[in-house]
C-alpha cells in the first residue's frame, strides 16, 4: 500500500473528495512528522507507538576504500507496533 491507495481507502470510508481525503492523510503524516521532530512520542491504539531514540557517534568505513569515516550522532524514527497489530499480522 502506497500514499495513493491510502488516500483512496480514505475517501471511499468518509467520502467527501480525493482533494480532501488527501488533505486528510497528509495532515496525520505531518503532526506525526512534527510531533517527533519536537521529540515526543506519538502513540496509536491498535497501531503502535512512533518515537525517536538518539544513534551515538561511531567510525564507519568506506567499503570501496577501507577508509575510516566519523559518522555524527543522530536521531533516528523508531517504531514499536502495538500488540492488536502483532496479532493481526500473525
Amino acid at each position: 500500500m502506497n500514499k495513493a491507495s491510502l488516500v483512496d481507502a480514505v475517501y471511499e470510508k468518509i467520502g467527501g473528495t480525493k482533494v480532501q481525503a488527501e488533505q486528510a492523510v497528509d495532515t496525520v503524516v505531518d503532526s506525526i512528522v512534527a510531533s517527533l521532530k519536537k521529540g515526543d512520542e506519538v502513540s496509536i491504539a491498535g497501531l503502535g507507538i512512533f518515537s525517536t531514540k538518539q544513534r551515538a557517534a561511531r567510525t564507519a568505513r568506506n567499503p570501496r576504500t577501507g577508509e575510516a569515516i566519523q559518522v555524527m550522532a543522530m536521531r533516528v524514527p523508531k517504531f514499536r507496533a502495538a500488540k492488536g497489530l502483532k496479532e493481526a499480522v500473525k
